[in-house]
């Protein structure tokens, strides 16, 4: 028995490598996905000012901060009992709606993308943004840089700063839009949607006019029968900014509905010895392991959980578009994991026609934008629809508004499960015999990889529990002592 290790995985965010454990005859035996990495901000949380944690927790990662930012907000709104002016709420959701929409182009252009646009079995050296620009021209690599390089800069007059943004106050936002702004975003909302309803264009005219390329996407190797979550407005069609959490069951019916403070009664988080990220899954239903199916507490979320388990899109062309992949796909719920990237695209047209109405809604640019809150602190929850999915902040302070305890409940961690068995399951369809290349161990990555994973995110672990060891020098190189912690 051997081990085939994949070390770093590529084009995610944060840290992880695979391990496949081969038997006799060179068949994958097992996949694991493991997270080295620590990320302690539910520990440095704690002491810290709750009107602090917009700022503190959009270090956590740098392709997106907006998620933590806006859920951490909406938790001081909750903490604080302060209701926002509509008009703050709007532009918060404005905000929210461009950053989608340019972090949902990074994966479909740079991250996920090369693996179709390229191709998954192509070299290593040409699956990256320079391969996707020398396939699709200088004219669309230079269109995508552009048109993200707009959206950071629009989020960025917004929000002060677009990686570690300074809008969100409890009970409002910082700053009201001047009329001049909102010229502006009008103008970038009709480029936004103009360049979302390309990228679905380009999608289906190089992945879904290519049998293999639709063959793969529903081929038994990146299927998984599971429950899906995401927030949905009143009328059940996906919202990024708010709503009620909806979960439906792998045979597509509705499980629960709730609001985020019921999430403690609703999921539960369960720990594996060989991984620092939590798998979160359903309490009522209860884990299992990693098994899939009605009878396993495993859940999803991201862009095609979102899509599963709404019954539509709130704008009109995203609608059209998520029609037509549900059809093209045999109907709802859709259980191929990389069908995450087509769902990603309809998700950008409705980024880009929610902007537009924001955008012309005359109430964005009324100067009262903030409600000063007044009441005693205690507990607060917010939830956002992050890029990666479902995002929930629960902070617990004293009366001061000093945290005494913070949960981040995050995108990444409600897909892990899922991710592990995506990950086993391609490794030990496509490893077969002792035969391995690089286009196989790349395609066994592109499992993980539709779900846009952030693990920099995602992991969590309790005080005391990582493994370290430590080595003392002196000046000359010499050893002096070593120190070791949960090591033999």
């Amino acid at each position: 028995m051997k081990e085939v290790v994949i070390n770093p995985i590529t084009r995610l965010e944060g840290h992880g490598k695979i391990v496949i454990v081969l038997d006799d005859a060179g068949n994958c035996k097992r996949g694991y996905l493991q997270v080295p990495e620590i990320r302690g901000f539910e520990k440095f949380a704690e002491g810290r000012h709750a009107e602090d944690m917009p700022q503190i927790t959009s270090r956590i990662c740098g392709v997106c901060p907006f998620a933590h930012h806006m859920a951490s907000t909406k938790a001081l709104d909750d903490l604080f009992k302060v209701e926002p002016p509509r008009a703050a709420k709007k532009v918060r959701e404005m905000a929210y709606s461009i950053f989608m929409l340019e972090d949902h182009a990074l994966h479909v252009y740079v991250l996920g993308g090369p693996d179709f646009i390229v191709g998954p079995t192509a070299p290593k050296a040409e699956r990256n943004i320079l391969g996707v620009v020398a396939k699709l021209g200088k004219e669309v690599g230079l269109k995508v840089i552009t048109m993200r390089k707009k959206l950071r800069k629009t989020n960025e007059m917004i929000a002060g700063r677009t990686i570690h943004p300074v809008l969100g106050l409890p009970g409002g936002v910082s700053r009201p839009i001047s009329s001049e702004e909102a010229q502006e975003i009008r103008k970038l909302a009709d480029e936004s949607l103009e360049f979302a309803l390309f990228t679905l264009k380009t999608f289906k005219d190089i992945v879904l006019s290519k049998k293999e390329y639709v063959d793969l996407i529903t081929s038994d190797a990146y299927t998984h029968q599971t429950y899906y979550m995401g927030l949905v407005d009143e009328k059940n069609k996906v919202n990024f900014y708010d709503g009620k959490i909806r979960v439906v069951s792998p045979s597509g019916k509705e499980f629960a509905r709730f609001d985020v403070h019921d999430y403690l009664e609703q999921v539960a988080e369960h720990v594996e010895p060989w991984t620092y990220v939590k798998f979160p899954f359903l309490k009522k239903v209860g884990w299992k392991g990693f098994v899939d199916g009605e009878d396993s507490g495993i859940m999803s979320v991201a862009p095609l959980a979102r899509l599963n388990a709404s019954d539509g899109m709130a704008t009109p062309k995203a609608q059209e578009a998520y029609e037509e992949m549900f059809k093209t796909l045999g109907g709802k719920p859709v259980h191929h994991t990389l069908a995450n990237h087509w769902a990603r695209t309809v998700e950008m047209v409705y980024a880009a026609e929610r902007l537009k109405e924001l955008a012309n809604d005359p109430e964005i640019t009324e100067p009262n934008m903030r409600n000063l809150p007044t009441a005693v602190p205690d507990i607060g929850i917010g939830v956002v629809e992050a890029p990666r999915g479902t995002l929930i902040h629960h902070y617990e302070t004293d009366d001061r508004g000093v945290i005494k305890k913070a949960n981040l409940l995050v995108a990444t961690q409600h897909n892990s499960a899922r991710i592990a068995l995506s990950v086993d399951k391609a490794a030990r369809s496509l490893i077969r015999g002792g035969k391995i290349d690089d286009g196989m161990l790349n395609m066994v990555e592109m499992a993980f990889r539709a779900y846009d994973p952030c693990h920099a995110c995602g992991t969590h672990t309790l005080p005391g529990s990582m493994p370290f060891m430590i080595y003392v020098y002196r000046e000359n190189g010499t050893l002096i002592e070593t120190v070791k912690r949960n090591l033999p």
